[in-house]
């Protein structure tokens, strides 16, 4: 008999962080590594918000919390929702958690039982399948179509449900592929869902990072029929820069807020309490910060996709936010890990396989680092799909 659970067993290991991890021990032996693989801003979190923690933590912040976060807090998070998304929660339907990936997570582990089904179109962020599978559930893996702008459609939607359909997630802004959906889009997608009343995971983490004329839009403020079925997840690292702070939140329905603040009576207690007090500061203090980031991102972005139209046997579709490219490498006439490890022992540039997010004929770049990276990092990669 196995001593591993059979649902573990079957997880296969984050690509993003293998590969990361890689260039840091390259980075670490002395070579030079040029990083478009990184999923964090490289800014450094405002100072506001560090004092703000610092100054909870001179004051004894150190104690446990509520495992659904401090009273402040949620409320901020109710104000945020109500002021950027159109969206009217109490404090008792939010819970603070360490990251939103973890709000992803309790989010499925309080609604999905064995053998239930979860529609995810691909391309994915790596561990939402994973995320299923270790509750029992079944990742129902829908294939988007780049001439759709990678975005699930209606129709593929409704094609791809069963009797046992739970649950579909949905990511907007996406990683990887930048892609937005637009209102009208996520109103005929929420009228799928309502057929049947399937629930809808709303990933809203890049929320902040949409370009010129793009709007972002949260599906649970569509109607309250919507409202009704959706788990908005949303947090601090990509907007504020607060990565290693690990702080996001999910806002639900009150039953399911129940279920999720249970798991976490009964797993991590609470968010890091000081932390809770910059995440307070981050809501409610100065938000000039998310402004200056976006135009800075923005250019970039317009930098990256002016570079890579112009590079043979790639295409690419222009994204709308977040902070990706998902390029078309399949006239390479390489698997997206085998590119991927030839283009970094090589040419020393780190990418992300497209294989960890459904697609093995692409792969991912960032453009949350520095110029100077950025150009190198392309002039490599250039030469490198001019070679093959």
């Amino acid at each position: 008999m196995s001593i591993i659970s059979p649902n573990i067993a079957a997880l296969t290991p984050s690509l993003t962080l293998a590969v990361t991890n890689r260039a840091k021990e390259m980075k670490a032996a002395g070579e030079q590594v040029y990083g478009l693989a990184g999923g964090e801003p490289e800014m450094d979190t405002p100072e506001n918000i560090k004092q703000a923690a610092i100054k909870a933590l001179e004051n004894g912040a150190t104690k446990y919390t509520p495992s659904a976060g401090i009273l402040p807090l949620r409320q901020a998070i109710c104000d945020k929702l109500k002021r950027d998304n159109n969206l009217s929660y109490t404090p008792d339907q939010i819970v603070v958690s360490s990251g939103a990936k973890q709000a992803c997570a309790t989010a499925i582990m309080a609604t999905i039982s064995e053998d239930d089904e979860v529609i995810i179109p691909a391309p994915y962020w790596v561990s939402y399948p994973e995320m299923v599978r270790i509750v029992g559930g079944t990742p129902v893996i829908v294939e988007t179509k780049a001439e759709n702008g990678w975005k699930l459609t209606p129709e593929e939607f409704a094609d791809a449900m069963t009797p046992r359909t739970k649950m579909v997630i949905l990511t907007t802004p996406n990683n990887p592929t930048g892609a937005v959906y637009t209102k009208e889009e996520l109103l005929a997608l929420g009228e799928v869902a309502l057929e049947e009343d399937i629930l809808i995971l709303a990933d809203e983490i890049y929320e902040h990072l949409v370009y010129e004329d793009t709007v972002h839009t949260s599906i649970a403020s569509l109607s309250e029929d919507l409202y009704n079925l959706t788990i908005t997840i949303n947090g601090f690292s990509k907007g504020y820069a607060m990565t290693g702070w690990r702080l996001g939140y999910s806002a639900a329905p009150a039953p399911i807020a129940k279920a999720i603040r249970m798991i976490q009576d009964h797993t991590c207690s609470n968010v890091c309490t000081f932390a809770q007090y910059g995440g307070v500061e981050a809501l409610t203090g100065d938000q000039t910060f998310i402004a200056d980031m976006r135009e800075e991102y923005n250019m970039r972005r317009q930098y990256v996709y002016s570079r890579l139209k112009a590079i043979p046997n790639i295409s690419v579709v222009e994204p709308k936010g977040a902070f990706y490219f998902f390029i078309d490498t399949s006239k390479l006439g390489l698997k997206s890990q085998n590119l991927c490890d030839k283009l970094l022992e090589r040419y020393k540039v780190a990418a992300i396989p497209g294989v960890a997010f459904g697609n093995d004929n692409s792969i991912r770049i960032s453009y949350c680092t520095t110029l100077d990276i950025l150009k190198e990092g392309l002039d490599r990669f250039e030469e490198f799909c001019k070679a093959h």
